[in-house]
């Protein structure tokens, strides 16, 4: 019966997201390229208190100002002049201070972790910055997908300003996230982001050569030569080190994945359900949007 019990607990935890180890594909190198440093913070034991050491250097972590804190090398050093890049994001660091982010049913360290030191955002004034993490051959990704265009389209708050970053783990990932940059800077990104997915899971095409996709770019309308030009060039380049630091920051070790205005990190396994995902956020982004 403990096998049973065992056996089912495994497949749960499976069905949550797609890990790191699930991203390599059998003609891609091992997810070797994360340094080891990029472990995320482990949550608080539940039902018991942290030792005194972890919990007072939790305490510091959680107080130190944000833009003098770097826990990668991607980060200027304390007390250096920051200086324009167009691999990072532009430092925007939002939302109230004070008070608990969510409702009761809610809570810190279960359904969602809170990211320390909070990350910069691209939102403009007045808008709450939603990202989803995600990655084309994740499962999990292309079954949430249609539950996240109709809340993006029709159920998030105008206040909300919703994108996607791309996991960025080994070879595969890069290679994956490569289309989605390629679309997005040929303005393709809208009409073929659910296709992408589709052509892997539902057709059956991995999408893992540079001729498989240009061909599929091809189907699209989008001529060889075009694709080839923009799929090497330097504003597709420049996106993937942008989401190769935000990887970094975020410390993403499964997918799909949210963050909050660059201060919180939840997915479906933490959040309970679909549903509920969608609701956390909703409560996270009112929070920060000062509700």
């Amino acid at each position: 019966m403990n096998k049973l019990a065992a056996a089912l607990l495994s497949t749960l935890v499976l069905l949550a997201a797609c890990g790191k180890q699930e991203s390599a594909a059998p003609s891609a190198k091992a997810p070797s390229e994360a340094p080891a440093a990029e472990q995320p913070a482990a949550p608080a034991a539940e039902g018991g208190a942290a030792e005194p050491t972890d919990q007072a250097t939790a305490d510091q972590a959680a107080t130190a100002p944000a833009e003098t804190v770097s826990e990668m090398d991607d980060g200027p050093a304390p007390g250096q002049p920051q200086s324009a890049s167009t691999t990072q994001p532009s430092l925007k660091l939002g939302g109230p201070a004070g008070g608990p982010p969510t409702s009761a049913r809610f809570k810190e360290g279960t359904n969602y972790q809170k990211i320390v030191p909070a990350q910069p955002t691209n939102a403009p004034p007045g808008k709450v910055e939603v990202t989803e993490v995600f990655w084309y051959g994740c499962g999990h990704c292309f079954a949430l997908d249609p539950a996240i265009e109709s809340w993006r389209n029709k159920g998030k708050a105008p206040y909300v300003e919703f994108n996607r970053v791309p996991a960025m783990w080994n070879e595969s990932t890069r290679l994956h996230a490569r289309i989605f940059y390629t679309a997005e800077v040929l303005g393709k990104l809208e009409q073929l982001n659910s296709l992408v997915f589709r052509e892997i899971h539902v057709n059956g095409n991995q999408l893992n050569t540079v001729d498989k996709i240009a061909a599929f770019f091809q189907q699209h309308g989008v001529s060889k030569e075009k694709f080839t030009e923009t799929f090497s060039s330097f504003a597709v380049e420049s996106k993937l080190q942008r989401a190769d630091f935000l990887n970094k920051r975020y410390r993403i070790q499964s997918v799909p994945m949210f963050v909050v205005n660059g201060k919180y990190s939840t997915d479906v396994g933490s959040a309970g359900s679909e549903p509920q995902l969608f609701a956390l956020i909703e409560e996270l982004a009112t929070h920060e949007h000062g509700g």
